[in-house]
């Protein structure tokens, strides 16, 4: 009959109208803007319209997301910051677009290469989120950030990272990563015992 498709449209357009005013009143209130009430619309048992309010909501994102890589450095108990980079240059050789540019540090009295990276730039137009320099980097000294909100007015000058602008402390990749950083941890640990065990006693 012609039209039913119609009705049948609209009949589930109201339903699901209802259901969202009849969740709202379940909820109390707390349906929107809270942790509980993403979760509840996020799961399966959601009723209703269960659209996301960005930007003044955000889904949480898995651990294993992966957005614009940064560089991790420790800092001491006397607040000096350390590089765990030391520009080997592995990352920019293994990056597919080729968007990783370092300048390495070189001791000004005998020219020797320093293992610190003086400058280290990321274009985040060109990178492609892929992760093989955090893959590949043997000192995990570059890591795969959560931070999606990128948007700018002028891409030339804002988007190509410099040192300063990836920079982040161990502490802030252990927050966002803690499976994967307690992981590594354990391995980094249970390697130095290794070395520990094999050097000679005196």
């Amino acid at each position: 009959m012609d039209g039913m498709g119609i009705i049948k449209g609209l009949g589930v357009t109201l339903k699901r109208f209802i259901d969202t005013f009849l969740d709202d009143i379940r909820w109390f209130g707390k349906r929107y803007y809270t942790k509980e009430g993403i979760a509840q619309r996020m799961s399966a048992d959601t009723r209703g319209i269960f659209t996301i309010q960005y930007p003044e909501e955000k889904l949480p994102v898995p651990e294993e997301f992966r957005f614009v890589p940064v560089l991790l450095y420790e800092e001491g108990p006397d607040g000096v910051k350390k590089d765990r980079c030391t520009s080997c240059g592995i990352c920019a050789k293994v990056c597919p677009p080729q968007c990783i540019w370092i300048v390495r540090t070189n001791d000004p009295n005998t020219g020797r290469p320093i293992p610190e990276p003086e400058k280290f730039f990321i274009d985040v137009d060109i990178c492609m989120n892929c992760g093989f320099c955090a893959e590949y980097c043997p000192f995990d000294a570059i890591k795969m950030d959560h931070d999606y909100e990128l948007s700018v007015y002028d891409r030339h000058s804002k988007n190509i990272y410099d040192k300063e602008k990836l920079w982040r402390p161990v502490s802030y990749y252990a927050g966002i990563r803690p499976v994967n950083y307690a992981r590594e941890e354990a391995a980094r640990a249970e390697a130095e015992a290794a070395k520990a065990a094999r050097r000679p006693r005196a």
